[in-house]
């Protein structure tokens, strides 16, 4: 999937919609609604994209796509949000404020990332219990370490997971609808300013 392909698919989609704003929710880093980097996981000219001009410049916000889906799964408090699909996302809410984290490529063990155990392609190469054993091993360690009252896990793989611990729930992609309409009426995501 390249950037000019969807912004194609969701014109074709929409003939018969009008819209007044648009949210985009990004597989990666965004600063100040533009991706950092390309996206591990689709197509290439993310970064360089004319995102404004392709929406026929209506107001635009572009968000990490976990924050999105975590600001839509949010009941207070601290929460932490993974989602499981292709890779991992993550993101973390306290009172209110959604921060997009990139814990995906951040080193966990044997010399691996997390998302070389959370993702798909560990799923795939490992079987479902022991990507389950990771999953949950994941949880415990982010949760201690980041102080979280509760954990939703989102993504297309979560309803693969069983037994849910004390504190942990199963999120849903549509949450990142409801994420999209609350980018414009909450707390925007805060962002540090690349190095």
């Amino acid at each position: 999937m390249t950037p000019a392909r969807m912004v194609k698919v969701i014109a074709a989609s929409s003939v018969d919609t009008s819209y007044d704003h648009v949210s985009i929710g990004y597989p990666g880093l965004v600063v100040h609604d533009r991706p950092v980097h390309e996206p591990h996981n689709l197509g290439k000219g993310w970064t360089r994209f004319e995102w404004q001009t392709a929406f026929g410049d209506k107001p635009m916000r572009m968000v990490n796509d976990a924050a999105m889906q975590a600001l839509g799964s949010d009941h207070g408090g601290r929460m932490l949000f993974l989602g499981l699909g292709t890779g991992l996302g993550s993101a973390m809410i306290a009172s209110g404020v959604v921060q997009p984290m990139e814990l995906a490529h951040l080193p966990w063990k044997k010399g691996k990332t997390y998302e070389e155990f959370l993702g798909v392609r560990a799923l795939e190469a490992n079987g479902k219990k022991t990507w389950r054993k990771h999953v949950w091993q994941a949880v415990r360690d982010l949760s201690a370490a980041l102080e979280s009252d509760y954990v939703v896990l989102g993504g297309g793989n979560a309803k693969l997971l069983k037994k849910l611990p004390e504190n942990v729930s199963l999120g849903s992609n549509a949450n990142a609808i409801k994420g999209a309409f609350l980018l414009w009426t909450k707390t925007a995501p805060q962002h540090r300013s690349p190095r």
